[in-house]
């Protein structure tokens, strides 16, 4: 009589086909991690832009009759302590310590490189300048673009060659 003979187990080929389909599987989370901890950052810097661009519109709004001053350029070279001489700022003042604050917040929480415009086209009165009250409407609109170097999210770009990113408000003090 003969004897059939079964197989128990799994053979070794088997074992290395499962492996392989397994560590397939963990490449893809690997990749879809690294994209959401790309994602998570860029999310991260727009929220900052965000809150920077918040305050300074906030600043604006507490010194309305000098909107017009905050116009320019700020980046790394504009920044300061933002302080005041004996503590008190005269509203003609406060414009220099705003944009010395502000652009001190571009450099403390965007990347390197970090820039912002501000342009403000309304009118008001100049009798609150005579009597420094700065309370006049002011009757424009003022735009405000923070941009800032941060690498690219798509599949293809390289880590080493950022892009420009750019949040751009539009806004009434």
């Amino acid at each position: 009589m003969r004897k059939l003979m079964r197989n128990r187990g799994f053979t070794l080929l088997e074992v290395l086909i499962a492996v392989l389909i397994f560590t397939l599987g963990l490449l893809g989370v690997a990749g879809l991690m690294v994209l959401s901890v790309r994602t998570n950052h860029s999310a991260y810097l727009r929220t900052q832009a965000s809150f920077i661009a918040q305050g300074m519109a906030d600043r604006m709004r507490s010194n309305i009759g000098w909107a017009n001053d905050y116009n320019g350029t700020y980046d790394a070279s504009t920044a300061g302590s933002g302080t005041c001489l004996g503590g008190v700022c005269p509203p003609s003042a406060l414009v220099t310590r705003d944009t010395q604050i502000f652009s001190q917040q571009l450099v403390d929480m965007l990347p390197s490189g970090s820039t912002a415009t501000i342009e403000c086209n309304g009118t008001y009165g100049e009798a609150h300048k005579a009597r420094g009250s700065g309370s006049e409407p002011f009757d424009g609109i003022c735009s405000m673009v923070i941009a800032w170097n941060e690498a690219d999210l798509s599949r293809g770009a390289t880590p080493s060659t950022p892009g420009t990113q750019t949040f751009a408000w539009m806004f009434q003090p």
